[in-house]
């Protein structure tokens, strides 16, 4: 059993242990040479301080600023720790700065300042206004807070946020938005108890009134009991939350017939008594933290139509700042905004709030140990480490702040815009996003030989969702169902069937298989044993035109999945064999390997043929290949049966196809760095670029590479993708993932509309990035 202490010695040795603290700043620019220093420093900098000296603007050119957000507090109200002082807050402020850069790639300096005063504090953060472009507000008392943000936002030309006040109105909003709809209740209607009267109820409340909420159908407490005009010990900004009703005295009668209760208080102030009293479909945010104002358990307990969340990121419907504050300023400081204003807020909370709406990504349930997260109950607002916030929340925040007046920099070019967001956070899928474009465009039948699974069923949901392809399932009915039941997954409408009963179409499908594999040792008895397999019977479907596409493989090992499509389909005209080929999104960019899959020891003529069959295949991704053919040589420099092998096939494929920008023998290194290349071997047909496809020797050496990319890179594989048969086939690898399983759908489609069309055998067709 642990000690009660581990978590909290945990804590401690994690912000201790290496180098104390969680974020450090790390240089943007070469310092590798006496060179760059005299660039980064004297004399080289005094240029961009003379341009900026001519213009100021050109400091968001030259200089971090357009970048930068200042986090700064005093420390008077950090966390439910209270005045604690500035120096035991920094740990939060970094840890802010640590949020706000692995979700939007915004720098951050944290600022704890010894200011305790309104005008201290304001004084020394206008001060700072040439260093930031924008400034977050944080752990600042109430109700100094207020008149802290109205200064600096009246007196500052940068955006200005108290994430405290704003953060948790903007996401709270956005759930109110969604749990209202699942409730069935208006905003304009429900009956409103708001427990707490500090920054962050006082924000919230604003927010739901901007929302439609009417202020006659809101009361708020605070710890001295309920706002009414007759208190005395109430500034201006809570008064305007003064209710006169005379039938209310405490929390318990407040909550009588209710529709939502918000809390932002303190933990355990609301009973079950309270609860039932409630109207009908109730609505609870209970965000005190760590201890919420009614235990979520209890509360679910209690009522069966409860729609409740908490800042807690152990139960369902966590209301976390992190949804909001990194993409509401990086969509403000991407259009150098003046100001974080009303629209901007109200246009994050309406982005959150259709988000959840949209379909999750299967890495999200897998984030969160979760089947098939969906709209609902249990999942009114995103969760944080859904990847779509940064695109869809900084968008809409910055396409407010141009219609709003307040951006100095706008948009023009939005698509460019969103990929640019991606790239900050890594997620250049770019490639793979075209192809599915291409996809929608002509969506095909898919058949799914292993739907007894539920990573195959969640896939066949999300093609059919995204109008990517129409699934056609292959197993025992009732199992698949189960599948479908359990998992609440959506695919009523969706046709299913099991080969192993006599199905339609099965005779015609055994004698077919008969009449092709009779002079190889296949009886018509055998042949009608085979259909019942469920990759034969698939296969039959697209050779006889009642599907497009099959994918199987997650179960199965690659021969089971291939061989039932050699022995009905077959290759295609003019080509000698099939060939595997694995698209590797690496953070260099994409990267085709060549053939670690079907081949096992290719001869000179067959590396040939796969050659060919990738270069087209490459080609239909709207890519230039630029092929590198591999070995553990280096133009000679190494005698072996495989440097020869490598050697010939290259001098073949100049000889036969000299438009084709191949050159080996080589090492993958030097294949892969074109300065290393054009160092050594300045005559390679390679050099002035790196090679973007790459073709290994044999089936192991390819097999080991991708891999090590996928394993060790970080590279994300799409494949085994499968060049050469009739007709569109393409097989999973063991164990793929949701998503990888997505893509190879999405792959087989376009290659089943290229087949369709007669594209160049083994194309894709026409993908345009």
């Amino acid at each position: 059993m642990n000690k009660p202490n581990t978590r909290k010695q945990d804590a401690l040795d994690y912000h201790s242990n290496g180098r104390p603290g969680k974020i450090q700043v790390v240089p943007t620019k070469p310092t590798n040479s006496q060179r760059d220093l005299t660039l980064a420093y004297s004399p080289g900098v005094a240029e961009p301080c003379l341009q900026i000296a001519d213009n100021v603007e050109d400091v968001y050119k030259y200089t971090a600023k357009g970048n930068l957000v200042g986090v700064i507090t005093n420390g008077t109200a950090v966390l439910g720790l209270g005045n604690i002082g500035p120096e035991a807050s920094k740990p939060v402020m970094e840890g802010k700065g640590l949020l706000f850069k692995i979700y939007a790639d915004i720098d951050v300096f944290d600022l704890e300042v010894n200011a305790k005063t309104v005008d201290e504090f304001v004084a020394i953060v206008k001060a700072l206004e040439p260093t930031f472009g924008g400034i977050n507000l944080e752990d600042i008392s109430a109700p100094t807070c207020f008149e802290i943000e109205r200064r600096l936002k009246a007196e500052m030309n940068i955006p200005v946020m108290h994430d405290d006040q704003h953060g948790t109105a903007i996401i709270s909003g956005a759930a109110l938005i969604n749990a209202c709809e699942i409730q069935g209740k208006k905003l304009d209607k429900i009956k409103m108890v708001v427990s707490g009267a500090g920054a962050a109820a006082v924000s919230c409340s604003k927010i739901y009134l901007s929302l439609g909420v009417k202020q006659e159908n809101l009361v708020m407490f605070d710890i001295n009991g309920l706002i009414t005009p007759e208190r005395k010990d109430l500034d201006d900004i809570r008064m305007q939350f003064a209710t006169t009703r005379k039938d209310i005295k405490n929390l318990g009668d407040a909550m009588k017939n209710a529709d939502v209760f918000i809390g932002l208080s303190a933990g355990n102030v609301v009973n079950p008594d309270m609860l039932r009293s409630m109207a009908k479909n109730p609505i609870v945010f209970a965000m005190a933290n760590p201890v919420p104002e009614i235990d979520y358990d209890v509360a679910i307990k209690t009522r069966k139509d409860i729609l409740m969340a908490t800042g807690r990121a152990d139960f369902p419907n966590q209301v976390n700042n992190v949804l909001g504050f990194p993409y509401i300023f990086r969509g403000a400081l991407d259009v150098r905004a003046t100001a974080i204003n009303e629209e901007m807020k109200l246009a994050a909370v309406r982005a959150i709030a259709e988000m959840a709406k949209k379909t999750v990504p299967e890495a999200i349930n897998l984030a969160y140990n979760t089947n098939n997260l969906k709209f609902g109950r249990d999942y009114i607002i995103p969760k944080p480490m859904d990847q779509r916030l940064i695109t869809e929340v900084s968008s809409a925040v910055a396409k407010a702040a141009i219609e709003s007046g307040v951006a100095r920099k706008p948009i023009t070019d939005w698509d460019a815009y969103l990929e640019q967001l991606r790239l900050r956070i890594g997620a250049d899928d770019r490639l793979l996003r075209n192809i599915a474009n291409k996809a929608k465009q002509s969506p095909k039948r898919v058949v799914f030989a292993e739907a007894d699974n539920y990573k195959i069923l969640r896939a066949a949901q999300i093609v059919k969702e995204e109008c990517i392809a129409t699934p056609i399932l292959l197993g025992n009915v009732a199992r698949i169902k189960k599948i479908i039941k359990e998992s609440d997954l959506i695919l009523d409408d969706v046709e299913i069937i099991d080969p192993r009963e006599d199905c339609a179409n099965f005779d015609e499908y055994a004698e077919y298989l008969y009449n092709k594999r009779q002079r190889r040792g296949v009886t018509l008895s055998e042949a009608r044993k085979m259909i019942h397999q469920r990759n034969y019977y698939g296969a039959c479907m697209v050779q006889f035109g009642k599907a497009d596409a099959l994918i199987s493989g997650l179960t199965k090992d690659y021969v089971s999945t291939i061989k039932p499509a050699l022995q009905i389909i077959g290759t295609e005209e003019g080509v000698n064999r099939v060939a595997g080929m694995y698209l590797m999104l690496t953070n260099k960019g994409p990267v085709f390997i060549g053939d670690p899959t079907v081949n096992v020891d290719p001869t000179v003529s067959e590396l040939v043929d796969i050659t060919v069959l990738i270069d087209r295949s490459v080609k239909q991704f709207n890519i230039k290949p630029r092929i590198a053919m591999l070995s553990y040589s280096n133009f000679g420099s190494n005698e072996g049966a495989i440097p020869v092998k490598t050697r010939e096939t290259v001098r073949v494929l100049h000889e036969k196809y000299p438009d084709m920008i191949v050159d080996g023998d080589m090492q993958a290194n030097f294949a892969l760095n074109s300065n290393l290349l054009a160092d050594n071997f300045p005559f390679s047909i390679l050099n002035g670029a790196p090679a973007n496809t790459l073709i290994f020797p044999n089936l192991e050496s390819g097999n080991i590479a991708y891999k090590l990319l996928q394993e060790v890179g970080g590279a994300e594989a799409v494949g085994p993708i499968l060049l050469g048969l009739k007709k569109s086939v393409h097989v999973l690898q063991l164990g793929s993932s949701v998503r990888e399983i997505v893509n190879m759908v999405t792959i087989a489609v376009v290659d089943a509309q290229g087949k369709a069309e007669n594209a160049t055998p083994g194309a894709f067709s026409r993908t345009r990035p």
